[in-house]
């Protein structure tokens, strides 16, 4: 897997939700505007919920175009076994039922799941718990979880 094309495909991903959440915000300015949706009395709230829906799709056009300068500025480099897990890490871990998940740890705003050389790859950002569990591990080390109440086991099993 290369690690390049997979931050090429969080950076596709995340224009094309700018671009949603831009047109959701300019359909919501729209409507908040709209003469047709002045107030006629105090229950009247169709042009003021839409004008907090604009503000809140600006907000969130925002947070993505930080996490694109985020994700343009990321260089994942080479995987050092004496630093063990880093933020760049390609990530194999196994459970005890033998299920493979592959994980690559990057900047806030790509939590995503990507498809590279026919394998699923899950995003992180390092402040997930999983990625927090596996920083400074090395293949073969084990990584624990707890998820809703759930001790959840892995084996690292190879790291890029």
């Amino acid at each position: 897997m290369d690690k390049f094309l997979l931050q090429q495909q969080v950076l596709e991903r995340l224009a094309e939700d700018l671009l949603h959440v831009e047109q959701a915000a300019r359909a919501a300015h729209e409507t908040a505007t709209h003469e047709e949706n002045i107030a006629e009395n105090k229950y009247d709230t169709l042009g003021l919920e839409a004008a907090y829906l604009a503000t809140g799709q600006a907000r969130r056009a925002e947070a993505i175009r930080q996490a694109m300068a985020a994700w343009r500025q990321f260089r994942p480099g080479v995987y050092d076994a004496a630093k063990g897990i880093q933020l760049g890490a390609l990530v194999c871990l196994v459970d005890a039922d033998n299920r493979q998940q592959h994980l690559f740890l990057g900047p806030d705003g790509g939590s995503m799941t990507l498809m590279s050389d026919a394998q699923t790859v899950q995003v992180l950002s390092t402040d997930a718990p999983l990625a927090q569990a596996m920083l400074g591990k090395c293949e073969g080390d084990e990584v624990l979880i707890q998820v809703a109440g759930i001790r959840r086991q892995f084996e690292v099993l190879w790291v890029q």
